[in-house]
């Protein structure tokens, strides 16, 4: 029998956790986070580990290592309380939230915002403004966000409300399983879509940047050409992989980097084009990438699911700005 139990304490609401389970024949044998991890799916090996080594899984009423083997007919148990992850503060903050659900809650993140408290950026983040709309994400890891999208970048982010989604996302992605479709305006005339499979890590020179280097991590990005405009292209764009700033270092790549990117660009007014849309490219100030689409499935019922949102204001002018030049 598997339950979780909320409990109140103190100044806060603390989640127990009771688990019961019992070795059945096919894991004789097993390392017991193995088969720990076999037995209560809905939380991390990592996690299960971690109640192991504090005494909160027990064999047969009994404290063990992580390695040690379990038989046929041990009884596995936890009794554990889910902590907040990090010491992190909830504000209070405007959520554009497209869906929402027990399990589940799609956003849409504006330009401005940082995802999740670092180094200059402890408060205000979108991670904050999560905490204060559901005080349960403290006890999720990274308040329930599996993936990132830059300070710069808008658009839909996945984020997981209880410890199995959590689970089944991070899967998801590992699997490569979940959409993401992106819509950018890129510097020049792009003649047809293609792949780029270039591997990326971090910039040999610029430790802040990243960079296609041989042996990094593999980083593909799908696109296509959805208009061409007199010296720029918007373009649709899909990750294969998740990698840091992997579409604007790809675009960069290609020698056809992304209108305002401030690190793999720089400003570019083509000749004799109009006052109105100089002005506009010198006014935009940020990369003009956009998560348009994310598409999953869910982590309770199995459906597929798919949201979308249309570009950001500053984007569709920009784009507006570009075709009305080409008159």
């Amino acid at each position: 029998m598997i339950s979780q139990t909320p409990t109140s304490m103190p100044d806060r609401s603390i989640t127990r956790v009771s688990l019961q389970a019992v070795v059945p024949i096919q894991l004789s044998g097993k390392r017991l986070d193995q088969a720990a991890a076999q037995l209560f799916p809905d939380y991390s090996r990592a996690r299960l580990q971690q109640w192991i080594r504090n005494g909160d899984l027990l064999v047969n009423g009994k404290a063990g290592g992580v390695s040690d083997k379990v038989f046929t007919g041990d009884n596995l148990a936890v009794e554990a309380e889910l902590q907040a992850s990090e010491d992190w503060s909830a504000e209070s903050m405007t959520l554009d939230i497209v869906y929402e659900d027990e399990d589940l809650l799609i956003v849409n993140k504006p330009a401005g915002t940082v995802v999740h408290p670092a180094a200059g950026h402890r408060a205000g983040t979108l991670l904050n403004g999560l905490l204060h709309h559901c005080a349960r994400l403290e006890e999720i890891p990274r308040a329930g966000i599996v993936h990132r999208l830059d300070k710069d970048t808008t658009g839909l982010m996945a984020v997981a409300k209880t410890l199995p989604a959590h689970l089944a996302l991070v899967k998801q992605l590992q699997a490569r399983n979940v959409t993401r479709e992106y819509r950018a305006i890129v510097q020049g005339v792009v003649t047809s879509g293609g792949v780029v499979n270039a591997p990326l890590s971090r910039h040999p020179v610029h430790r802040k940047k990243r960079a296609v280097v041989e042996g990094g991590k593999e980083a593909v990005t799908r696109y296509r050409v959805l208009q061409n405009f007199r010296a720029h292209s918007l373009l649709q764009l899909n990750l294969e992989t998740g990698r840091t700033h992997q579409i604007r270092v790809h675009m960069s790549y290609l020698k056809q980097p992304i209108v305002g990117d401030p690190v793999y660009g720089r400003l570019q007014v083509p000749r004799r084009c109009s006052d109105q849309l100089a002005g506009t490219l010198r006014s935009f100030r940020r990369q003009a990438l956009h998560a348009r689409r994310i598409g999953l499935v869910h982590p309770r019922s199995g459906q597929s699911m798919s949201w979308e949102v249309d570009m950001p204001e500053d984007m569709q002018c920009l784009a507006d700005a570009l075709q009305a030049d080409m008159v």
